[in-house]
Formats: C-alpha cells, structure tokens, sequence
C-alpha cells in the first residue's frame, strides 16, 4: 500500500473537540491525511480517536478549527450530503435488520438517487469484491455470522464507490481468526480500490499490519505522533509511545521486513543436520545424520515473501538454525542462516532510525 503522491485527502488544521461537559476530546489537532492511504488512529479509551473519526463526517462537531476533505471545508458542506459521501464501516456492521443483504448493500446508493436496478446491480457486485458468495443476497443479517455481517458492513461503505473510508474498529468484535481473515480482505481490497481510509483501533499489531502511517493519541485529545509503522516502531518519540507500542516492538518491526533482500546459499554439505527434499526438490524435513534411529523433523520453508519475524522464529526452531527458501512452486532455491537474518534485521533497525530521525 502506498498514499498517493503529496495529495492531501483529508486535513485537520488546529481542531478541537470539547464537550458541554467540559471533557476535551481532541486537542488542537493538526494533521494531513494523504489520499490513497490508510492511517490508523490507535490509543487507549477516551484518547478522542473515535472522535476524531466522527468529526470527519460531521457525526461530531468540532468546537473550533478546521477540517477539510477534499480540500473542503466539512462545515460548509450539508452534512447528509457529506455523510453519504463517506465510506462508514462501525463494530457489529450496523446493519439493517429487516432488509436482506442485497439492500443493505444497496442504502447508499438508493439514498443518492440510484435506480433500484443499478443499486442491487452494483451491491450483487460488491458481494463478490468482499468474498461473499452470491446466495448471500437474499439472507437477513442474522442468517450470517459475524464475520460475514462484517464483510456486508464494508461492502455497504463502498457501494456508492466514496473516495474515503472510515472504519471504527470493525474487526474487534470477531475471534482472533475471522479478524485476521478481515484484515487480510482489507489489505487485498486496498491493493485494488486505493482508498483514503481512517481506520480506529486499540490493537497495535492490528495498527502496524494495516496502517501506511499510525497515529497514536494520548488522554485529552493530544497527538504525540504519527509516522510509518516502521518509523514509530524504531524510533518511539517518548516513553509514552513506547510503552504503548509494548516490549515487543523490535519484533513487530521484524514483521513489516520481508527475507527477499536476506542473502541465501545452497544447504552446507556435511553438516549434521542434512534437508530431505521429494523428488520435486520441495523440503520435507531435517535429518539427524549422525543418528540411525532419530525421527525426522518437519521444516517450514519460507518464501520471499514472507517476514523478518517468522524467518527468525523458523531459525530458532529449525534444529540447524537454517531457514529452508522456496520459490512460488514450493521448490527450494537455497537457505538462509540465524546470524544473516539477525544481520538484516540490525540493517533496518538502522534504516529506519535514520529515516525517523
């Protein structure tokens, strides 16, 4: 994923958001949002990131200050009109109970003027975008299961095809697994539809998987900073934030590196520990040679694609300390060391800290 080329989608010139009872939410905030990017507000509860979100869409009024989408003041705009512009994807889907999937879908661009035809045209499309199955049409919203409703919710967001997307932590009420198959639609539907999406949550490995930049709040309303997950994982600019980001954030920076640029060699000869490979040369296991009687034990060949993270942790495990590389078809191409991977990792621990700096 890549924000667009120094255009700015969405801007946040000194807003501010304080409450009839005296709470301030956001605080004099100042950030740009670059079109085509997703940006993910992270922080702990009443950190004013919701609030944030909804002030985009004039959900929430912003005491004073100014926001702008689409080099648009928000205020001088209707706020139907606005909202219906935007892209809104919430926790639980919001879906309408009493109309069927194809409906749901359809809200928005029936809203907007849509014939009936066009707007269940266009939504039949979106089911298959967001990998629903066609008979998913005609069913209610409780004839699905969460992760479904979710997958609605983000297709009902999309059907009038808005240049933004906001989502409030969509993903948190679905088991760890759904949510990753989510985040991985997400990913996916990025790749092909190039959004400028905001995206709230609390989960900063959830940040650091979806977000080209995060932006993290603090109590009151305040942005302590905002950076690629790269930048903000090597180079926290305070306590605060490197609390927030935990004790394992050198290994989340591990998981934004893929092996392709990590130097690889053939298997070494003569070694205890020998690759078994099948007749298509794609590795089965590692062999004891100095033992008749050892079992075999399996190996997790890796491919270019894959990351820092689990290179080190297959290194670990790996009774060699190799890691076995594949190509695309499975069929190994080399393997690469404990100490190479732990050599790279070093290389853009540095990298970063100098482009954060």
């Amino acid at each position: 994923m890549q924000p667009g080329k120094g255009l700015l989608m969405i801007q946040f010139d000194k807003a501010h958001k304080r409450f009839p009872n005296g709470t301030t939410a956001v605080h004099d905030l100042t950030l740009d949002l670059p079109e085509g990017g997703v940006t993910v507000l992270v922080g702990s509860s009443g950190c004013g990131k919701t609030t944030t979100l909804r002030m985009i869409n004039r959900m929430v009024e912003p005491t004073s200050g100014t926001i702008r989408v689409g080099g648009k003041d928000v205020l001088e705009q209707d706020a139907a009109e606005l909202r219906r512009s935007i892209g809104y994807v919430i926790q639980q889907a919001g879906l309408f109970p009493h109309r069927t999937v194809l409906d749901n879908i359809a809200t928005v661009p029936l809203l907007l003027g849509w014939g009936r035809g066009k707007a269940r045209a266009r939504a039949a499309e979106l089911l298959e975008t967001v990998g629903l199955a066609a008979d998913a049409a005609k069913r209610y919203p409780h004839q699905l299961s969460g992760g479904q409703q979710q997958r609605v919710g983000v297709a009902r967001a999309l059907a009038a095809d808005p240049p933004v997307l906001l989502m409030d932590e969509p993903f948190g009420a679905v088991d760890p697994v759904v949510r990753t198959q989510l985040q991985d639609e997400l990913l996916r539907l990025q790749r092909e539809l190039n959004k400028t999406i905001v995206f709230v949550t609390h989960d900063i490995d959830e940040a650091v998987r979806l977000g080209d930049r995060i932006a993290v709040f603090r109590t009151g309303g305040h942005l302590v900073q905002c950076a690629s997950p790269a930048e903000l994982l090597a180079r926290p600019a305070d306590a605060f934030v490197a609390d927030f980001l935990g004790a394992e954030r050198g290994l989340k920076l591990l998981s934004l590196t893929t092996l392709e640029e990590v130097t690889q060699g053939p298997a070494p000869e003569g070694a205890r520990w020998q690759l078994t490979l099948d007749a298509g040369r794609r590795p089965l296991a590692w062999r004891d040679s100095e033992s008749k009687d050892a079992a075999e034990i399996p190996v997790r060949p890796l491919r270019d694609s894959d990351s820092l993270l689990s290179a080190l942790n297959e290194s670990i495990a790996a009774p060699s300390g190799l890691v076995a590389r594949v190509d695309a078809d499975g069929v190994l191409t080399g393997v690469t060391s404990r100490e190479d991977i732990h050599a790279h990792a070093g290389r853009v621990h540095s990298a970063a800290s100098t482009v954060a700096a």
